[in-house]
């Protein structure tokens, strides 16, 4: 699940130690359907001596939490990864039509529906409380996020919108947008970056409608929690989504990358999914993290109102793969106008092999 998913493994609760391999920045979103429009770049945000910031067409208080920035400000609204040609555009494109192609519904449509509007404007309920992040867990502190005030902020991670979209009845979706953390920059490091958010919400007869002799096999119990389950869950269930998620997954970054694709699976902790698990994959003779993912907490999933279902969620960073399929050096290029960078990938069609040059 990206970069927070990233943060809260690395924070202080990581299970694994950590190796000299490449690292990722990455995080999980989502936000409310009113919000889901695009907004002019230049209405994006000002700041007045009212102590009040305006951002996306709302006025928020400042207060002693306020911490956002003029310079961050300005880069709300520019929603590289829906700009077309863009290099994040052709990732989340690439992402959308494998998805579109290889998971259909039973009325022919695609089975995964896709937000890539939402306000990057939050609140800290849908940022940290809706994802089970505890109070005092180091993933809040202000030095790490932007704080427009106490209550709202731009999100930290593409996973705030998971709980909104679960309770608006989707079993089935991609949430994407830009993220925003407080970050020293390099060329791997950048405050605001762009993620992806994957979730899927299986019934009992979803699960086992496939498996011989299923019709007995239950989704829930009452049981203990140990390394591979959670004590609601029945191991067959958590068998069944653990390897359907490492299946969509799997198939996803080998259509990305090409076939041959060497993948293996790191176990790791996040608040919001047990088991949970990091992605590497080897490339170009060297393993590199790519996505954070696990089997949902049912306290999450219960909570938004599908108690009846278990599921699996992911996080990626469209920064991340782009910079490995098209071998971009420098996080920072993303964001330049010079049309050296950009002409370089306006292509006829989003599967066209690129390398920056």
């Amino acid at each position: 699940m990206a970069m927070l998913w990233k943060f809260m493994r690395v924070a202080k609760y990581s299970k694994t130690a950590l190796s000299s391999k490449v690292k990722a920045r990455e995080i999980p979103t989502l936000s409310r359907h009113s919000s889901s429009k695009t907004v002019s770049p230049d209405f994006a945000a000002n700041t007045s001596c009212s102590n009040t910031v305006e951002l996306l067409g709302k006025a928020y208080p400042q207060d002693d939490y306020s911490n956002v920035t003029e310079k961050i400000l300005s880069k709300v609204g520019k929603n590289l990864h829906n700009k077309k040609h863009h290099p994040l555009w052709l990732i989340k494109e690439q992402v959308k039509d494998h998805f579109y192609k290889q998971y259909v519904g039973r009325r022919g449509t695609p089975l995964f529906s896709v937000y890539d509007r939402l306000s990057p404007v939050v609140t800290v309920q849908q940022n940290f409380d809706s994802l089970l992040i505890p109070q005092n867990h180091a993933s809040r502190k202000k030095e790490d996020n932007y704080y427009l005030n106490r209550d709202h902020m731009l999100r930290a991670h593409t996973s705030a919108h998971q709980w909104d979209l679960i309770h608006s009845g989707l079993d089935a979706f991609l949430a994407v947008g830009d993220v925003y953390r407080r970050d020293t920059i390099d060329n791997t490091h950048y405050p605001v970056f762009h993620q992806m958010e994957g979730v899927r919400l299986f019934s009992c007869h979803e699960l086992f409608s496939h498996i011989k002799d299923g019709e007995g096999l239950r989704l829930f119990e009452q049981g203990h929690r140990t390394a591979h389950k959670q004590e609601c869950h029945t191991m067959e269930a958590v068998r069944l989504v653990e390897f359907n998620l490492k299946q969509v997954l799997t198939k996803l970054v080998t259509h990305i990358f090409g076939d041959g694709l060497q993948v293996r699976w790191v176990d790791c902790y996040f608040p919001f999914t047990h088991p949970s698990f990091e992605m590497e994959i080897n490339f170009q003779g060297e393993w590199m993290e790519v996505l954070g993912c696990g089997v949902m907490e049912q306290q999450l999933v219960n909570s938004a109102g599908a108690q009846d279902k278990i599921g699996w969620a992911f996080g990626l960073g469209l920064e991340r793969l782009a910079m490995i399929l098209y071998n971009i050096p420098d996080i920072r290029l993303f964001w330049s106008e010079d049309e050296r960078f950009l002409k370089q990938f306006i292509v006829p069609h989003i599967w066209q092999k690129i390398k920056f040059q």
